[in-house]
C-alpha cells in the first residue's frame, strides 16, 4: 500500500484509479453480425488498394458495432483509397480489449506491403492514429516504442497546443523574450536553455534514429517526425525563433540584432534521406595538423571536405590529392590570377572568399557545408547528419558554438578534455570569476578566443556569402540561422603552453588578441598586452595556467557548472583508419 500523499489539487480527484477507469470504459469490442467479418490475412491487398470508398446504405450500420464503425470510417473517408478505410477498421478493433486473432498481424502486413500508398493519401490523424497502433501491437520492440514515444509526444503537443489556443496568439507566434515568468516549472523541472538547450533535437533525432532501424516502422515515423520539423506552428519551430532572437541578444553571438538588421534568405528544398555535410578550411597549417583535420572530419562522417592551401606544402598536395573525397585547392598566384583579383592581405577575406567559392559548388558533394580552421574539429556524441536534419527546413544555416580545448602539457600531445562558455544560458554571472579567481572577469565566457562559433550553410542558397563566424547577404547578415546544440567546435586555440607563445606576436597584431579602439578596458586584448609588458613571461604563465592549463583543478571546477567536455578525440587514430598510415611531428 503506498504511504504517498494525495495531491491537494489533483488534476483528476478519482487519482489514477480513475484515470484507468475512465480509459477502459470504452474499451468493448466491436462485435459482429453473423457472416461479418475482417477481411482475412491473406486477402489481396492490391485488389483493394484499386478502389474507392463508398459509403454504405445508412441502415447497414445497424447490423453491429463493426458495421457502424465500418460505415463512420467509409462517411469520413469517402473517395479515397480503399486502403485507408482497411487501416482504419483495423484501428478501431485494436482499440479494444479484444479483436479478431489475425487483426494486429494484418495491420502490421498492411503497413509492410503498402506503406507507400498509405502514407502518400493519409492525413495526418490517421497517421498518428496509426502509430498509436504500432505502439500498442507492434511486433518487434522498435516498433512499440518508437509508436508509444511517438504517440505520447504527438498527444501531448495536442493537450498543450489546444490549452495555448486561450493565449489569443496563432500557433505560428512564438511569445516574447519579455514575457517569461520567473517561477518554476511543475515538478521542479528545470527550464529549457533557450540560447543552447538540446532537449528538442535529442528527442527528435532519437525518435528518428530509433525508428531508422525498423523496415516497417520507419515509413510512417520519419513521414511523422518531418512534417514535425517542417510545420512552422510546433512548439519547435517557436522556440528556434525565440533562440534566434535571444542570441541576436548576446552580443557575444555578433549575429544580427532584433531591431530590424539582417535578412532572411530564402531556403531550397532539402533532401528526404539524411543530409550529407561537409567542411571548408583555408589553411598554412603543417603536415600533421592537416591530416588531422582532415581525418577527424571524413571518419566520423563527412562526405567531403575542401581545403584551400594560402600557401603551397608538396607534403599536403601528396598525402591528399587523389582522396576521392578531398578537393584540393593551391591558393598562388596563378589561382588569384584565375580568380580575377590580387590576394587579399587579410588572411580573414581570404578565408571568407574561398569558403564562399566552396559553397557555391558544393552542391554536388554535400547538403551542410561548414567552415572551420584546422585548429577547430566537429565535436558530436551523435551522427552530425541527424543534428542537421532536424534543423527546421527555413533555417539557411546552422551555428555549432565552440568548445576550447584545455591545454596539455606535453607539446604536441591531443587535448582530452575541453571547456565550455560561461555566458550559456543557466550559468550564473559568478561563475566566471569562481573558475578563473584571478582572470575570469577580464575574458569573456572563459575563453580566449571567439564565443560566437562556426556555422554550417545549406548548399543551394544563390548569393550567400560564408564567412567566419556567420552568413551573409548583399552586404547583410543571414539572420534565419538555427543552432545545433548537440555538437559544437572543439577549438585548439591553445593547446600547449608553446603553441600560445609561439602565436602571441600575430594574435596580438592580427588576430583574436589585438586591441580596438572601441574595446572596453577590461578585455583580454589590454590584459594580454598588460602581462607582457609588466610582468614578462612569468605573468603570462600564470594567466595561462589558470585559463587553459589541464588539471584537476580546473576540471572540477568547471564540473561544477556544468561546462566540462570530454568528448571521444583522437585525431592521430583517425588518420590511421582514413588514411592506413602514422604521420608524426
Amino acid at each position: 500500500m503506498s504511504s504517498q500523499k494525495p495531491s491537494p489539487n489533483p488534476a483528476y480527484p478519482a487519482g489514477m484509479a480513475g484515470i484507468v477507469k475512465q480509459m477502459n470504459a470504452r474499451r468493448a469490442p466491436l462485435s459482429f453480425a453473423k457472416g461479418e467479418a475482417l477481411p482475412p490475412l491473406d486477402c489481396d491487398l492490391n485488389k483493394i488498394a484499386a478502389l474507392r470508398i463508398s459509403v454504405p446504405p445508412d441502415a447497414s450500420r445497424k447490423r453491429s458495432e463493426n458495421s457502424r464503425k465500418s460505415w463512420e470510417i467509409a462517411r469520413e473517408l469517402e473517395g479515397q483509397n480503399a486502403l485507408l478505410h482497411l487501416n482504419g477498421l483495423l484501428i478501431a478493433h485494436l482499440r479494444k480489449r479484444s479483436q479478431p486473432e489475425h487483426t494486429a498481424d494484418l495491420f502490421i502486413r498492411l503497413w509492410t506491403e503498402q506503406s507507400d500508398v498509405l502514407l502518400r493519401e493519409m492525413d495526418l490523424r490517421w497517421k498518428v492514429s496509426s502509430i498509436t497502433t504500432f505502439g500498442d501491437h507492434g511486433k518487434t520492440p522498435i516498433q512499440r516504442s518508437t509508436g508509444l514515444a511517438l504517440s505520447t509526444l504527438f498527444g501531448a503537443m495536442k493537450l498543450y497546443e489546444s490549452e495555448r489556443l486561450y493565449s489569443g496568439r496563432e500557433p505560428d507566434r512564438p511569445f516574447t523574450l519579455e514575457g517569461r515568468a520567473s517561477g518554476p516549472l511543475p515538478l521542479d523541472m528545470n527550464a529549457y536553455a533557450l540560447a543552447d538547450g538540446g532537449l528538442d533535437v535529442n528527442m527528435i533525432g532519437r525518435l528518428w534514429e530509433e525508428a531508422d532501424s525498423d523496415p516497417v516502422i520507419r515509413p510512417l515515423a520519419h513521414d511523422l517526425l518531418q512534417r514535425l520539423i517542417d510545420d512552422p506552428r510546433t512548439v519547435f519551430r517557436r522556440m528556434q525563433r525565440l533562440r534566434e532572437r535571444k542570441l541576436r541578444r548576446m552580443d557575444h553571438n555578433k549575429t544580427p540584432s532584433e531591431d530590424g538588421h539582417g535578412v532572411s534568405v530564402r531556403v531550397p528544398s532539402g533532401p528526404s534521406r539524411a543530409p550529407r555535410w561537409g567542411v571548408v578550411c583555408t589553411t598554412n597549417a603543417p603536415l600533421l595538423d592537416v591530416a588531422r583535420f582532415v581525418a577527424h572530419h571524413l571518419d566520423m562522417g563527412a562526405t567531403h571536405v575542401y581545403l584551400y592551401l594560402d600557401t603551397p606544402n608538396a607534403d599536403v598536395v601528396g598525402l591528399l590529392q587523389h582522396h576521392p573525397q578531398v578537393t584540393l585547392t593551391i591558393c598562388d598566384e596563378k589561382y588569384w590570377k584565375m580568380m580575377g583579383k590580387n590576394r587579399p592581405d587579410a588572411h580573414q577575406l581570404r578565408q571568407t572568399f574561398n569558403a564562399t567559392r566552396a559553397l557555391r559548388v558544393a552542391g554536388e558533394h554535400v547538403d551542410w557545408l561548414g567552415h572551420i580552421d584546422t585548429d577547430e574539429f566537429v565535436l558530436s556524441a551523435k551522427k552530425l547528419a541527424t543534428a542537421l536534419k532536424a534543423v527546421p527546413a527555413d533555417m539557411a544555416g546552422a551555428r555549432l558554438y565552440p568548445a576550447e580545448a584545455l591545454a596539455v602539457k606535453v607539446p604536441g600531445e591531443m587535448p582530452q578534455h575541453f571547456k565550455l562558455r560561461s555566458t550559456g544560458d543557466g550559468i550564473p554571472p559568478s561563475a566566471a570569476t569562481d573558475i578563473y579567481p584571478t582572470f575570469g572577469s577580464y575574458v569573456r565566457g572563459g575563453f580566449l578566443s571567439h564565443l560566437a562559433g562556426k556555422v554550417f550553410a545549406r548548399t543551394g542558397l544563390g548569393e550567400v556569402r560564408l564567412a567566419i563566424h556567420r552568413l551573409r547577404v548583399k552586404g547583410e547578415d543571414v539572420r534565419n540561422v538555427a543552432t545545433l546544440s548537440d555538437a559544437v567546435v572543439g577549438h585548439l586555440h591553445a593547446p600547449d603552453w608553446e603553441r600560445f607563445l609561439a602565436k602571441l606576436d600575430f594574435r596580438q597584431e592580427k588576430g583574436s588578441y589585438r586591441v580596438k579602439s572601441d574595446d572596453a578596458r577590461k578585455n583580454i586584448g589590454h590584459l594580454l598586452k598588460y602581462l607582457r609588458d609588466e610582468e614578462g613571461e612569468p605573468g603570462l604563465r600564470h594567466f595561462f595556467r589558470e585559463m587553459c592549463e589541464d588539471s584537476p583543478e580546473l576540471r572540477s571546477r568547471l564540473d561544477k557548472y556544468g561546462l566540462l567536455l570530454t568528448p571521444k578525440f583522437d585525431p592521430d587514430a583517425a588518420i590511421e583508419r582514413v588514411f592506413g598510415v602514422s604521420i608524426h611531428r
